[in-house]
């Protein structure tokens, strides 16, 4: 293999990446201590972004509950699925600049195909909500319990529309896995 190949799609990557304004890309297995790692990288990779101190917050808080999402609902996983602790799954999470100079989050990761109707009614929901319902809603979750189909707290989602600037963006396509979708999540703070 000539050495300039792998040098070459480096810097195409490095420019498009440069062009589309990421600050952070990860695609990989996200486990506790990988995300730890990162959240310390992204946590300084925001603070030389110049991002004020409110959407710091926001960003690596939307992060932090991306990640979580990756680690407990992602299909493609090194650990068995019925594992709780400890788990290791893939997906991918960037965080950039759009062209109007917001910041945004994108996440993707398989999941059984049985979740995806389950994810997008609870999306569609929350994209129909004003800001002092998700909030609301917010303060009921904390005080319900969670969720028999939840492996958190089951706030993840209304974290995210609560910090967003935007209604939460997402989508599922189909895998060539059986039984498996592809799920995309966006925040924009």
């Amino acid at each position: 293999m000539d050495p300039r190949f792998a040098y070459d799609q480096y810097r195409e990557f490095s420019e498009l990446a440069r062009q589309k304004k990421v600050i952070f890309f990860y695609v990989g297995y996200f486990s506790q201590n990988i995300i730890t790692a990162m959240a310390e990288a992204v946590r300084l990779r925001l603070e030389q972004s110049g991002a004020a101190g409110p959407i710091r917050r926001r960003l690596f808080s939307s992060f932090v509950e991306m990640a979580q999402n990756i680690i407990h609902y992602s299909a493609d996983a090194l650990t068995p699925k019925e594992q709780s602790q400890d788990e290791m799954r893939h997906g991918s999470v960037c965080i950039g600049v759009d062209d109007a100079g917001h910041y945004f989050l994108l996440c993707a990761n398989p999941i059984a195909l049985d979740l995806a109707e389950t994810l997008r009614e609870r999306l569609e929901a929350l994209r129909v909500m004003t800001l002092d319902e998700i909030k609301a809603h917010y303060r009921e979750s904390l005080r319900a319990e969670t969720p028999e189909d939840s492996k958190g707290a089951g706030l993840g989602f209304l974290t995210m529309a609560r910090d967003a600037s935007e209604p939460l963006e997402f989508e599922f396509r189909n895998s060539e896995e059986s039984g498996m979708t592809m799920f995309f999540l966006k925040t924009t703070i």
